[in-house]
């Protein structure tokens, strides 16, 4: 035989409540006592109830859905987030809805409409593409994670920290001629800050330096493609000279670590690379390769933490919608592989 719909009635005669009251805990929970709540909870355990989901949306206007756009996921550090930002969503019983711009700007503006016309409670806004002064005008919670954030709360990472720490590391090494390579950034990108942490160590050392600051693209062929002349220029300025090489992010430094061993067939002694992210790739490349860490699990769970904080905020009786900007910062750590120690 099927098995018999509970519904709100049943609900009622099992508690004594009315139905009223029954739906005040589904949709506006925070207006009953704990006590009440806790024995309509019992009775929903007890009898087994399924909500309805859509007739709660269509009920508060709630979907219990946050939006996330990134840039790519074929970056590791991207997939790696995304995939911690998930778990911390769960956490809090939210779903996801996401999307991957690619960098583009017209495709990120309809995404941005789409998750708008999903009424998504909140976003979090990884892609680079849409200036933060529009993100804020979309009227829901949002947080941004390493991109510009003028006009909205974030979190980052030390991105300066990061880059003393890795230049710091190829000085004390040995090196000669220390190598940053980055995107060409806007000094309001908090990953600019890796910039600026190379800069200060390569000055104050008196070392000869070089930076190659241009778009290094998201892909694979295109990393590659802008890869192989940085790496010919290398070769050619500074023959038998020790290289400390600073990449900006890990899929970019294990792109330039396979040029090298493709030609060499190891890693010579006088490259040293050390890359920025500690995603898996790092770990699992041919040679595990120096790094500097991003926790990104505690980078989701803050950001996750906030989003919630703000969500909660806008669903009290009287909305409760902070003007003061919250910026967290998440410390960097120097890890330490094969591509920075000497080898026998």
């Amino acid at each position: 035989m099927a098995k018999k719909k509970i519904t709100f009635n049943d609900l009622a005669r099992r508690t004594g409540f009315s139905k009223t009251t029954i739906s005040r805990y589904f949709n506006n929970v925070d207006s009953l006592t704990v006590e009440t709540q806790q024995i309509i909870k019992k009775a929903v355990e007890d009898l087994g109830y399924s909500e309805n989901k859509l007739a709660k949306v269509l009920a508060n206007g709630r979907t219990e859905i946050i939006g996330v756009v990134v840039p790519t996921l074929y970056m590791q550090y991207y997939a790696d987030l995304l995939s911690k930002l998930l778990a911390a969503g769960e956490s809090y019983g939210y779903k996801f809805i996401v999307f991957s711009s690619n960098e583009d700007r017209e495709a990120e503006k309809r995404y941005l409409s789409e998750l708008m016309a999903y009424k998504v409670e909140g976003l979090i806004m990884i892609s680079h593409a849409t200036p933060s002064q529009e993100l804020a005008a979309l009227k829901i919670p949002v947080i941004t994670i390493e991109r510009e954030d003028q006009f909205v709360n974030s979190v980052n990472t030390n991105n300066y920290q990061g880059g003393l720490s890795a230049t710091r590391h190829l000085v004390e090494i040995g090196c000669e001629v220390l190598i940053h390579i980055n995107g060409d950034l806007l000094t309001l990108s908090p990953a600019y800050g890796r910039i600026r942490g190379f800069r200060e160590i390569a000055e104050s050392s008196g070392l000869e330096k070089r930076e190659y600051l241009q778009r290094l693209g998201i892909e694979y062929h295109d990393i590659r493609e802008k890869m192989i002349p940085i790496f010919t220029d290398l070769e050619n300025s500074f023959p038998r000279k020790k290289k400390g090489i600073f990449v900006s992010n890990d899929t970019s430094a294990n792109v330039l670590l396979n040029l090298i061993l493709q030609k060499y067939g190891k890693l010579p002694d006088d490259y040293k690379l050390i890359g920025f992210d500690d995603s898996p790739i790092s770990w699992e490349a041919a040679l595990p390769f120096s790094t500097i860490r991003q926790d990104t699990r505690a980078i989701a769970e803050d950001a996750m933490e906030l989003l919630v904080r703000m969500m909660d905020g806008r669903k009290q009786r009287i909305p409760v919608i902070s003007k003061a900007l919250v910026h967290h910062v998440i410390d960097t750590e120097l890890i330490v592989r094969e591509t920075t120690v000497e080898r026998k």
